[in-house]
């Protein structure tokens, strides 16, 4: 039996199809202009954390009620469920960072089965946005420190995690994780990883593992 690994993933357009901000800012009516400084961000030409406060400020006013609509808007990637419970069965443990927000996508989260995940909180205040998060941002660095943090929690050596991502923000985790796959990614971020996924499938991630084993 292979040694017990930790799969660390992002969320937005890798674990999920959606960018769970661009949800929010269409019910904001700001959809073309948060769209706009995510991809800038996505493709690494700004900087995660002023791109995202940038965004979340023009969420300010929404209510928090749009939460529960948003969630029913989200769909996993292809294979995501299947991924899980493969890994699970095999003795391995799946986690989820994300740039996006633990208000929305927590439930999902749990109701998938993945054991470990962390993402940005948005403020309200009386059932509104404020346009602010809460708490340190899930930046590159943040994302990388994730992985060696539950690596560690969990006794599994880095060469043993694997990183899967999209965005510029995940390269700093695909760096440090014994394998980096990039799906359906920005040129650079497929540049800095091992392998690549672009048909949209993680169920690919267990064959690149198997790969990576032998």
């Amino acid at each position: 039996m292979s040694p017990q690994r930790l799969v660390v993933l992002d969320m937005d357009s890798t674990f999920i199809q959606q960018e769970v901000i661009d949800l929010l800012a269409a019910h904001a009516g700001v959809g073309d202009e948060v769209a706009e400084i995510t991809e800038r961000s996505m493709r690494g030409d700004v900087d995660f954390s002023s791109s995202l406060a940038e965004r979340v400020a023009l969420l300010k006013g929404l209510p928090v009620e749009i939460f529960d609509q948003v969630r029913r808007e989200i769909s996993l990637s292809r294979g995501a469920q299947e991924m899980v419970d493969r890994l699970h069965a095999d003795g391995h443990k799946v986690a989820v960072v994300s740039g996006g927000f633990e208000n929305i996508i927590h439930p999902i989260m749990r109701s998938v089965g993945v054991d470990y995940f962390r993402a940005n909180h948005l403020e309200s205040i009386d059932g509104f946005l404020t346009g602010r998060t809460i708490g340190a941002v899930i930046d590159r660095a943040a994302k990388a420190a994730f992985l060696k943090e539950i690596a560690l929690q969990i006794a599994i050596p880095l060469e043993q995690t694997v990183a899967v991502g999209d965005g510029a923000n995940d390269i700093g985790m695909m760096e440090i994780a014994g394998l980096s796959i990039a799906f359906n990614a920005k040129p650079k971020v497929q540049a800095a990883a091992m392998f690549t996924i672009n048909d949209g499938d993680l169920l690919q991630v267990l064959r690149l593992m198997e790969l990576s084993n032998n």
